[in-house]
């Protein structure tokens, strides 16, 4: 019995994130983007073309989670023989590690359209903390039908070779800077 109450009372103090609602990310409206410095010259812009996962949302009890699968084939860069390339062992080597992912460890909101995401993004298997900075959600009803649809738009940098993208240093820098511009579908309670 007393057990039982020493469980109670920690659930009582620890919010969850459970009673948030779940929108799950639309695909097709999607795309985790970036952009590189080549050969100090140009701006090279990539993005994957698909992205799965949730984001669990209450912004009135400032509650929040995001957890995002990214298919690494689904590159491009707007050059196949690129795309190919950063398929490669030295850049993305996708034929071993197929997808990233990044899950957050927690959601600060700053008013309701806009938050600061503390996560762990995981590439070629390798585990480092990456903040991404949301400047904008907007939220509505979802006009292809059926409950809410909300928009984020966010942007992070990361250093790839932090996570073993070594790719050539004489031609591309070490930073990499994220824009990410996503749609979500809210889900039926217990989906």
């Amino acid at each position: 019995m007393k057990r039982m109450a020493l469980i109670l009372c920690a659930a009582a103090l620890v919010p969850a994130v459970a009673s948030a609602a779940t929108y799950r990310i639309d695909s097709a409206h999607t795309y985790p983007q970036f952009r590189i410095r080549h050969l100090q010259f140009s701006m090279l812009h990539g993005q994957f073309n698909h992205a799965t996962g949730t984001i669990e949302m209450d912004r009135s009890k400032h509650l929040g989670s995001v957890d995002v699968t990214v298919d690494i084939k689904s590159i491009d860069t707007g050059n196949d023989q690129r795309d190919k390339d950063l398929m490669a062992k030295d850049f993305f080597d996708a034929a071993k590690y197929p997808t990233m992912t990044y899950h957050s460890t927690s959601v600060t909101y700053r008013g309701k359209h806009r938050a600061v995401v503390h996560g762990k993004l995981t590439l070629k298997g390798v585990t480092k903390p990456l903040t991404l900075r949301v400047s904008r959600i907007h939220c509505g009803p979802n006009p292809f039908g059926g409950g809410e649809r909300c928009g984020f738009d966010a942007t992070g940098k990361l250093d790839r070779t932090a996570f073993g993208v070594s790719g050539d240093p004489h031609m591309i820098p070490d930073t990499v800077h994220l824009t990410i511009n996503a749609d979500a579908v809210s889900q039926p309670s217990g989906h």
